[in-house]
């Protein structure tokens, strides 16, 4: 899924732009088997350089390019699928003893300032853990982990006090769902160690950002500004390709007039 290309780029590359746009150049890829054409995409490939450059395609060029010269890239292989929090979990020696951010590639969220440099400013601002909300009908919260609100800051800044996965519509303690940005202190990897302990089968995140909430570690959730495309679903990735073509200069009039 993180290669269905979107016109002319893969999603992975979208996410790894807003990355690189929010100041963040190292980049860990959790994969699995069979998802080698991930890490073969950032790789030096002189052939398919040759072929862009011939076919006058300059500007993917250049933007492959900036990938290349900017990020540096890990891959670490999860063995099999046991949750994202055992995804995170896998990162642990890469990332050391920062805080990092989760950047799911299922969601693409398309702002002006980019939802990741967006909950950056407010981990520096309350030198918290901080997750990205969004609004969401009542009837769609049974789809999505659940934020319970401790405090309101701001019309978009929240202290959680609990996270909920997959309410039904009249348990849940709010509408925030929580999409797919994260910037977490490195306290989380000690909450999903212990957890996994008596946590049989997958180790979820949310499980993991609640363990640290039960142990007074502050937790704000930032409602983030932006059109987001769930790309996990057929019909999130044809909104995307619609919506990414009608903003592209040399697509969108060709698109408009369909």
């Amino acid at each position: 899924k993180e290669l269905l290309p979107l016109i002319n780029k893969p999603a992975i590359h979208h996410v790894v732009d807003e990355a690189l746009a929010s100041a963040v150049s190292s980049l860990v890829f959790i994969t699995s088997r069979g998802k080698s054409a991930l890490e073969d995409y950032f790789d030096s490939a002189p052939e398919l350089e040759a072929l862009l450059k011939e076919s006058g395609k300059q500007d993917l060029l250049a933007s492959i390019n900036r990938l290349m010269k900017h990020g540096h890239f890990t891959f670490i292989r999860q063995p099999e699928p046991h949750g994202l929090g055992h995804a995170v979990l896998m990162a642990q020696q890469a990332i050391g003893k920062e805080h990092f951010a989760v950047m799911l590639p299922d969601d693409l969220i398309v702002s002006e300032t980019p939802a990741l440099s967006q909950l950056i400013r407010v981990a520096r601002q309350e030198r918290a853990s901080v997750i990205a909300v969004q609004e969401v009908p009542r009837e769609m919260v049974p789809h999505y982990g659940v934020i319970g609100i401790r405090k309101t800051i701001t019309p978009n800044l929240f202290h959680v006090g609990s996270l909920v996965e997959k309410p039904s519509p009249k348990d849940a303690p709010s509408n925030l769902a929580i999409v797919g940005r994260y910037v977490l202190s490195q306290k989380i990897f000690a909450s999903l160690e212990e957890i996994s302990t008596y946590t049989p089968g997958e180790l979820q995140l949310t499980d993991g950002i609640a363990h640290m909430l039960h142990n007074n570690e502050r937790v704000f959730a930032y409602k983030v500004h932006g059109r987001r495309h769930d790309l996990g679903n057929p019909i999130g990735w044809v909104n995307a390709v619609i919506h990414t073509a009608l903003e592209d200069p040399t697509f969108g009039p060709h698109v408009i007039r369909l």
